[in-house]
């Protein structure tokens, strides 16, 4: 007998687990809100991560973005914002969005930093948010101060009218706030690196979960199996695959605005996981798996900020 639709969804929830602090009741209410276009174990590994990280999808922490079959987090201003507070020395963040009416002016040293702000708050109405500003402080660190000017939230704006406009067309002053807060955050504590390394894991399988597929390890194979350039012949397909890697690193390296190079060759050794002086198929493919998930982020960076 062929199952029905609801049956197999049944069976597919019931692999859901119990996470950290989250239990499976928790989870499965939140599987069905905000993670539809997940399957089970795609929901599984994102909430392992988001765990992993310390944070809450319920609080508004992080949403699941699908690429293909790759699971990637956006991770909200309230998730970089609990971050901070965890973070060695937080002394709390300060935001507020500038309007026509305000007084506004920054302070800078002779590098461009700034320093300081004076800010006055007009008196209502106060007419439309023209920038924003954010203050994060961290003890025995300088103040990260970002100030934000109204051309900054526009670019995004024009693609998401509606997260960022009001209805009179002004920019909506708590998208403005945010939008300063998390890049002051994201100076001030080393929370970029926190989230970077999990979005890795995410999509390679690295971690403690053994449910979920776990990346190869190509140290093994190359030791395995010895690869001794100049000896092996080279078949024409090898040869036709190796020009296709090449050109997609040609052609993510675009993307990743990395224009010369040196720059190209410090990426390449920094993340290309290589045995030899010259890189298999294999390594090759999986440092372009690299790639495509530093890509993906500065995308989410483009077009889903705050960031």
């Amino acid at each position: 007998m062929t199952k029905t639709d609801t049956q197999i969804q049944s069976v597919d929830m019931n692999q859901i687990q119990a996470i950290g602090e989250f239990g499976v009741a928790e989870l499965m209410a939140m599987k069905e809100s905000i993670a539809k276009k997940l399957s089970v174990p795609q929901f599984n590994l994102f909430m392992y991560q988001m765990n992993r990280m310390g944070l809450d999808p319920s609080l508004g922490h992080g949403v699941p973005i699908l690429y293909g079959q790759d699971v990637n987090i956006r991770i909200e201003y309230e998730g970089w914002k609990s971050l901070a507070q965890k973070s060695k020395g937080y002394q709390g963040i300060y935001s507020q969005a500038i309007r026509e009416e305000d007084e506004f002016s920054a302070e800078s040293d002779d590098d461009g930093i700034i320093t300081k702000v004076n800010f006055k708050m007009g008196k209502p109405p106060r007419g439309k948010v023209v920038g924003s500003f954010s203050v994060a402080k961290r003890e025995g660190h300088k103040d990260v101060i970002i100030v934000c000017d109204l051309d900054e939230f526009e670019k995004y704006a024009k693609k998401n009218p509606s997260f960022w406009k009001l209805d009179n067309g002004g920019i909506d002053p708590d998208m403005a706030r945010k939008f300063a807060a998390t890049r002051a955050v994201k100076a001030q504590f080393d929370v970029a690196q926190v989230v970077e390394s999990n979005m890795m894991a995410l999509n390679t399988g690295e971690g403690e979960q053994p449910a979920e597929p776990t990346r190869r390890d190509i140290t093994s194979e190359a030791t395995e199996h010895p690869r001794n350039p100049g000896t092996e012949p080279v078949s024409g397909d090898e040869e036709a695959r190796m020009k296709k890697l090449k050109s997609q690193m040609k052609a993510n390296y675009t993307k990743l605005e990395l224009t010369d190079k040196e720059a190209m060759a410090q990426h390449m050794q920094q993340y290309c996981k290589k045995e030899g002086d010259t890189p298999t198929e294999a390594e090759l493919k999986e440092y372009l798996k690299i790639m495509d998930l530093q890509i993906q982020e500065k995308q989410l960076a483009a077009d889903d900020l705050p960031l």
